[in-house]
């Protein structure tokens, strides 16, 4: 209890920091931390050679206590201002079945539970999904509930959806050697997709199927938080980048989220990852850049750090200045 009592007295003083630094408009959104994937800490609860089933105990407190904690930040900040909108954020998982066997489709419902939909339908809903137990169970999470839990996740449902789409993958129950990476997941390779320099198959359409998929199921205001292409990139004598791969990929995303709009979806906005280079968090390299704006540094710590605008910042200027309009 005391993490969530930590969440309530952050949200409470960042909420007063705010007011006095005239850090609010009528029109207030506020974005919860980024959600949690129930692999990720189980990964690192393996990596610190705890026991399997303390491992499950404290993995299902951090859920539990993940949920709860954002639930009761919402409750705050509708207190504080009916009007204030709260998000959650869940990094995106989307996938398509490798072939037409039945298997490979409920394979596919499965990890997007797992992987993605049981965060997303607590924060949307407020309250675990039937599908649950049978995920907590099958990864050895000992969850604990509480009627008071219920109670603060029915009360603490967010007021829109933000998500993270980078690519996709697909997933099959046979024996393929054709995988594929991406934004902390894989998956198997798709045929008929390109992929980047790491292997992230690109996929804008996929990005319209997101949009769609994730509206159809919460019919709440959606947010693209994260959406990039990491490449390497070179800086030339005059101090000039070219990256007409990245400004292709922006284009037909954004195109493709376009269409998805004008199709009836709920869209708040968008941001791109990242405005400037920085460290990949899915590789650890510094050469594997995502911003507008090149920063001269590389993976063994040298260079000036200097920043140079890339064509695809000038090009990015455009299309905000015309709302999307001219992507050309």
């Amino acid at each position: 209890m005391a993490i969530l009592s930590a969440f309530d007295f952050t949200a409470e003083h960042l909420y007063e920091f705010c007011m006095d630094n005239k850090m609010y408009s009528e029109d207030c959104y506020y974005l919860l931390a980024n959600a949690g994937i129930i692999g990720i800490p189980c990964v690192s609860l393996q990596v610190m050679c705890i026991p399997a089933p303390i491992a499950g105990f404290l993995l299902g407190g951090g859920v539990r206590n993940q949920l709860v904690a954002s639930a009761k930040v919402v409750q705050l900040a509708h207190q504080i201002d009916p009007d204030n909108k709260v998000g959650c954020m869940c990094a995106g998982f989307f996938a398509y079945p490798y072939t037409c066997d039945p298997n490979d489709f409920l394979k596919l419902q499965q990890e997007a539970q797992a992987g993605f939909y049981l965060f997303s339908d607590v924060f949307v809903r407020g309250y675990y999904p039937s599908y649950a137990k049978s995920i907590f169970d099958k990864e050895g999470v000992v969850m604990n509930v509480s009627e008071e839990d219920k109670a603060d996740l029915a009360a603490g449902k967010v007021d829109y959806m933000a998500f993270s789409y980078y690519n996709s993958s697909c997933v099959t129950t046979h024996e393929v050697d054709a995988t594929a990476k991406g934004n902390m997941m894989g998956g198997i390779k798709n045929p008929y997709l390109d992929a980047s320099e790491w292997g992230w198959q690109i996929d804008p359409v996929g990005f319209k199927r997101a949009l769609h998929e994730l509206y159809d199921r919460y019919q709440l205001p959606l947010l693209v938080i994260e959406n990039g292409l990491g490449a390497q990139d070179t800086l030339e004598a005059d101090g000039t980048i070219h990256d007409p791969y990245r400004v292709d990929y922006m284009k037909r995303h954004i195109a493709a989220m376009k269409e998805a709009v004008e199709e009836g979806v709920d869209l708040m906005g968008y941001t791109m990852w990242s405005c400037i280079d920085l460290v990949s968090a899915g590789s650890g390299e510094l050469r594997k850049r995502y911003g507008f704006v090149y920063v001269d540094a590389h993976d063994d710590g040298t260079g000036t750090f200097k920043r140079y605008r890339k064509d695809s910042f000038w090009w990015y200027k455009k299309v905000i200045e015309s709302n999307g309009e001219d992507l050309g």
